[in-house]
């Protein structure tokens, strides 16, 4: 191996590394805030059994997550089961542009919650800076609205924080490794909720 390919292979196994120690801090911060995610999980599927939906909306990574999220749920992760209504906020085009061209992006997840939402539903907002304006104003309209609300963030949480009922704050600001945290948590929720309510 030449020195310089030598050389670059320390630096890549040097940042792997760093990473992974970051990456293993987030989940230290979500270890910690297991709590938390306890009660996401229970919450969700206390509406489930009730008849409930979620809706679930995010930006770029974070939407992302939310259609994974809604799609652990409406598919499954280890049992066969019934699906579970779950529906991600991000994923009709239509809806997204229209409600962005006559509307302003900010309101792009507030008019869908306001359209699909109703008492006894939960709705999830995922901004790993929590200060997202357009998740923050969908969680706005589903409190509003009488839904439960529920926020994954980052950092200090930001406006998220004040603005969700829940909220499972990952303690960095770096984004990759809290998407990394808020995934964990998701495929943990999922998987609580799937054994729960896996006979109904």
């Amino acid at each position: 191996m030449s020195d310089n390919r030598q050389d670059a292979k320390s630096e890549v196994e040097a940042l792997i590394e760093c990473r992974l120690r970051e990456h293993l801090y987030a989940i230290e911060s979500l270890m910690a805030d297991r709590s938390t995610v306890a009660e996401i999980a229970m919450t969700i599927a206390e509406t489930f059994r009730a008849g409930g939906k979620i809706v679930i909306f995010g930006n770029g990574g974070s939407a992302a997550d939310a259609q994974h999220f809604a799609g652990e749920l409406v598919g499954r992760l280890y049992l066969e089961r019934k699906a579970f209504p779950a529906v991600a906020l991000s994923t009709n085009s239509s809806n997204m542009t229209a409600i962005a061209n006559d509307f302003g992006y900010d309101s792009v997840f507030a008019r869908q919650v306001e359209a699909l939402g109703v008492p006894g539903d939960v709705a999830i907002g995922i901004t790993t800076s929590g200060n997202s304006a357009n998740v923050v104003a969908g969680l706005v309209v589903a409190r509003r609205n009488g839904l439960t609300t529920i926020g994954f963030s980052g950092g200090g949480g930001g406006a998220v924080r004040d603005t969700a009922d829940l909220c499972l704050t990952i303690d960095t600001d770096d984004t990759p490794r809290c998407q990394e945290a808020h995934i964990s948590a998701i495929h943990i929720i999922c998987e609580w909720v799937e054994k729960e309510l896996a006979s109904i």
